[in-house]
């Protein structure tokens, strides 16, 4: 029992408090699922889990307060589990597992870009930078937290892979990328990209495609 309640509070690092549900657009989640943090230890934390992807925290809804998993806790962590899906700690960072396999392992970060509102330019237009990937201007008061941004912040989704190939762990998030990977197998992945379209939004035809690579060439 004290050790339960040890590894509540290491769970508990800050209190982030929810605002109305609307929509959720940074959190990867269309809302918090029933989940397990599982401790490299054993122990098993039931909680309603979702991952913000403007913060890459995972956060848990307590009896409606949104609390964020603590630095403390962060490397006692084996793997967390949300509805179907699985995520470990790469690299200091959480990532879902796609394929876990002995010969191919393939995961993926979960991230956003977050657009501020346009400031006022010449003849009545809005000058916004597409590049913005801080999400700065809106940690003051938390709400980077809440389940619905500013109505005039615009969020952008986005995927970035990680692929463990010849035990060397490579990131990609565009085909050029991905190409560069498996360099060594230039006509073979040229030829199924001809007859293939690979969206990096879509993890099936991602995980398709690292399978079909590493089985053939």
């Amino acid at each position: 029992m004290k050790c339960k309640f040890l590894i509540l509070l290491l769970l508990i690092t800050t209190s982030l408090h929810a605002q109305e549900t609307i929509r959720i657009s940074h959190y990867l989640f269309p809302d918090f699922q029933p989940g397990v943090v599982l401790m490299k230890n054993g122990t098993r934390n039931n909680a309603k889990l979702n991952y913000n992807t403007a913060s890459e925290e995972m956060v848990f809804d307590k009896n409606g307060e949104l609390l964020a998993l603590s630095d403390l806790i962060l490397p006692q962590i084996d793997t967390v589990y949300i509805s179907s899906e699985k995520f470990i700690r790469v690299n200091n960072k959480f990532m879902k597992i796609i394929i876990d396999e002995p010969e191919i392992s393939l995961f993926v970060e979960h991230k956003c870009r977050i657009i501020p509102p346009g400031k006022p330019a010449a003849y009545g237009g809005t000058s916004q930078t597409s590049s913005v990937t801080s999400y700065s201007s809106i940690m003051a008061g938390g709400r980077v937290y809440s389940l619905k941004l500013p109505d005039d912040y615009k969020v952008i989704p986005y995927n970035v892979f990680w692929v463990n190939r010849n035990g060397k762990l490579q990131s990609f998030s565009n085909i050029g990328q991905l190409k560069k990977i498996y360099r060594d197998k230039k006509k073979v992945i040229a030829d199924y990209l001809k007859k293939n379209d690979v969206e990096m939004t879509d993890e099936k035809s991602v995980k398709e495609t690292i399978v079909f690579m590493e089985n053939n060439g």
